[in-house]
């Protein structure tokens, strides 16, 4: 049985799924900037600004989590700094 190879499978504008999360993570520095200036970021704004692409806001949204932040829910749609 064959299997998908995540290295050259191509997502939006032709990137690999490594390239996304290389992105991802360099994106993450403008918005913790973003968070501590504002307190807050929405998750539209961080939409806008990976350029609608999926992959990279989902993934952007999981590095905020695993830094520590509170990436809110559905019905909180913004991304803030952990208090707990």
């Amino acid at each position: 049985m064959e299997s998908c190879d995540r290295r050259t499978r191509a997502y939006k504008n032709g990137k690999t799924f490594d390239q996304c999360k290389e992105i991802a993570e360099s994106m993450n520095s403008d918005f913790k900037h973003q968070i501590h200036q504002n307190e807050k970021i929405l998750w539209t704004e961080i939409l806008d600004q990976v350029g609608h692409d999926e992959l990279i806001y989902k993934l952007t949204l999981k590095y905020l989590r695993r830094d520590g932040y509170d990436i809110g829910n559905y019905k909180v749609p913004e991304v803030k700094k952990f208090i707990g």
